[in-house]
């Protein structure tokens, strides 16, 4: 973390998100799921948005060494967990090509492993984009330190109750707050700003994730 804060020029796109239908499709989700079936989380409709966009906006799933950047081949998130003594980023391998019920057994099994202490470096190595959510502390919007050589790394607030204009109307609206910290040696402005796009459209729409 020091040496990405000492050498890497980054830049922050910041955005919000209407996360009404996401918030909607969670309850049925929850409604109809059986007992002890795992029902995705926001953090998991997160993971497979950024995963779809990192498909297609392969810039953003790149890294930047000696000098020159690389595209990777395969999209695998990390997914930073908070453990006692600072912070774990395990991977969810190939995530673009998984369906949102995987993503969301295998980050609960990847979670219980690093709360047991059992993950294994294969598993919290790979990572070519990282998301890091620190909503469910009640944090509204920060900004994350770029994992180098990864291009990027997105930061997650908490989906709240805000007001909002709808119809020239102020009503009450789920938001969550997002920042995209990324290397400029490797994105550049308009780059990002459409891969943050295209992962905001994908989550207020979240019916094709599934």
């Amino acid at each position: 973390m020091a040496e990405s804060r000492a050498t890497v020029p980054d830049f922050t796109l910041q955005a919000d998100v209407d996360m009404e239908q996401a918030w909607a499709g969670r309850a049925a989700l929850k409604a109809a799921a059986g007992e002890g079936a795992v029902v995705p989380s926001f953090n998991d409709l997160i993971v497979k948005a950024c995963a779809v966009a990192l498909r297609e906006f392969p810039r953003a799933n790149g890294a930047y060494r000696d000098g020159r950047f690389e595209l990777y081949s395969r999209v695998n998130v990390g997914v930073a967990v908070a453990v006692p003594d600072g912070l774990v980023v395990p991977t969810v391998f190939d995530a673009d090509r998984k369906t949102l019920g995987e993503i969301a057994r295998e980050s609960r099994a990847l979670s219980t492993k690093v709360r047991e202490g059992t993950i294994t470096p294969p598993e919290l190595s790979g990572a070519t984009f990282t998301v890091s959510n620190l909503g469910m502390y009640g944090v509204r919007e920060f900004v994350a330190v770029i994992n180098p050589p990864q291009a990027a790394i997105l930061s997650v607030g908490a989906v709240e109750e805000r007001p909002v204009v709808r119809d020239g109307a102020v009503v009450p609206g789920r938001r969550m707050s997002v920042a995209l910290a990324c290397d400029h040696r490797i994105l550049y402005g308009a780059d990002a700003a459409q891969f943050l796009a295209r992962v905001r459209a994908l989550l207020e729409a979240p019916l094709g994730l599934a």
